[in-house]
């Protein structure tokens, strides 16, 4: 987005930054460093570096590099988490428009994911393994956004909830991996419809 001639200059990175506090800080670099570079390959000094702080400070905040990834990953599935908490908000007791609101909500960051990849599926390549902190975390969220998607699929009346938030998990986590790679052109718009037809499929006819 460009600025009008009337309005301030919007601050760049490093002004922005700047004002945070060192936590914060370092979360916005390790988050900038790992999307970029890969949670494997990005070491402490790195994100001390570019959060313009040492590694004795990070310390303070973060006992360990695994430390960090988790609070970092944390932080995304609360991002995922709330927008599932305000689509329930905005359509108390509709659950398709709750399971449409989640697909909307994925579509539109999907530019974001095809320019930085998703924190979930880039990290999950960097933790192999199956016991680290991290992993766990991501395993319990997608769990998580799964229980929640079979309830509004039932509040929908899809007539095998848990095979209707099987199938839309597979679109959304595949709407996402699309957008990355840049296999698919409209993602966002093909992801909305196909997650309607499952949802109209086997229900009983909606009326205006």
């Amino acid at each position: 987005m460009t600025n009008s001639p009337s309005s301030p200059p919007r601050p760049g990175r490093d002004s922005r930054v700047a004002r945070l506090p060192p936590r914060e800080r370092i979360l916005d670099a390790a988050e900038e460093l790992f999307l970029r570079e890969g949670v494997r390959a990005v070491g402490v000094q790195a994100i001390a570096d570019r959060a313009n702080t040492t590694k004795m400070a990070l310390y303070r905040h973060f006992a360990t590099k695994d430390a960090l990834i988790e609070e970092w990953l944390r932080i995304v599935a609360v991002g995922y988490a709330t927008a599932f908490d305000r689509v329930e908000a905005e359509h108390p007791h509709d659950g398709r428009a709750q399971v449409l609101g989640v697909a909307r909500f994925i579509a539109e960051g999907l530019p974001g994911i095809a320019r930085r990849g998703c924190p979930f599926v880039n990290s999950i390549a960097g933790l192999p393994d199956p016991a680290h902190p991290a992993r766990r975390l991501i395993e319990n969220h997608k769990a998580d956004q799964r229980r929640r998607l079979t309830a509004m699929c039932a509040r929908a009346g899809a007539p095998a909830p848990d095979d209707a938030s099987a199938e839309i998990t597979f679109l959304l986590e595949g709407a996402q991996i699309s957008a990355q790679n840049a296999s698919v052109d409209r993602a966002g718009d093909r992801l909305v419809t196909a997650v309607s037809a499952v949802l109209d499929r086997g229900t009983p006819p909606r009326h205006a």
